[in-house]
């Protein structure tokens, strides 16, 4: 009966750590990189992750912020993470976690593609789902890519579509109100609402952090929103 005990043992960790999990996609921000969440990445990896259960695309221009909006080129390797993403996990769902314009970005993809019921879990981290004031208020916006009709002026075209449809089972943002690009112009909010908020959200969670300290240090937070 002990060696049995043993046995067993040795049996259930391996299964332990090879545990069915949703294939997560990590959705960076505005000019950044997939290196952007290597804390995030390596805290996954540490819970049991898998190299392969955890997709990063790289979207956009890297050189000209202004040029970046949701239409486009920008969709096509969010798109792509995503089915690929589907594909790849054992549970059929994914957990989708995007940064700043990575939040709305990803958010539109699953509404194009119709796969809300395939998102466990949407994580916005320091989103602008609600626009920026620096953008300006539509029309009246900006006159670039990133605040235009496809991107985060107030009440653009793109955010009013963007509003109130279903992106997953459970919805989560992480916000600060000393970030310094949501809250550039001396406000969070857009409505009465903290800007990084989203529809329909489970819960939202703010943390002393500026706009890049919330990817970067969050890390905990996100992996047990996931989870």
């Amino acid at each position: 009966m002990r060696l049995l005990g043993i046995l067993l043992v040795f049996l259930v960790v391996p299964l332990a750590h090879s545990a069915c999990r949703d294939s997560v996609v990590l959705v960076h921000g505005n000019t950044g990189y997939p290196s952007d969440w290597a804390n995030t990445y390596n805290h996954l990896r540490n819970k049991g992750y898998k190299s392969s259960d955890i997709l990063r695309p790289s979207w956009g221009s890297k050189s000209c912020a202004s040029c970046n909006n949701h239409s486009g080129s920008e969709e096509t390797p969010v798109k792509n993470a995503l089915l690929d993403a589907i594909n790849r996990s054992c549970t059929g769902k994914i957990d989708v976690i995007g940064h700043s314009m990575g939040v709305t970005l990803a958010a539109q993809q699953i509404i194009k593609l119709n796969i809300s019921n395939k998102v466990d879990t949407f994580v916005g981290v320091a989103g602008a789902y609600r626009g920026l004031w620096s953008c300006g208020r539509y029309p009246y916006n900006v006159w670039n890519s990133t605040c235009g009709k496809h991107g985060l002026s107030v009440s653009s075209p793109f955010l009013d579509w963007l509003a109130g449809k279903k992106i997953a089972r459970r919805v989560y943002s992480i916000k600060s109100w000393v970030d310094q690009i949501i809250c550039s112009t001396g406000t969070c909010t857009v409505g009465g609402r903290h800007s990084s908020r989203i529809d329909g959200e489970n819960a939202t969670y703010s943390y002393n952090y500026g706009h890049f300290g919330l990817q970067e240090y969050t890390y905990s937070k996100q992996y047990s929103l996931i989870k």
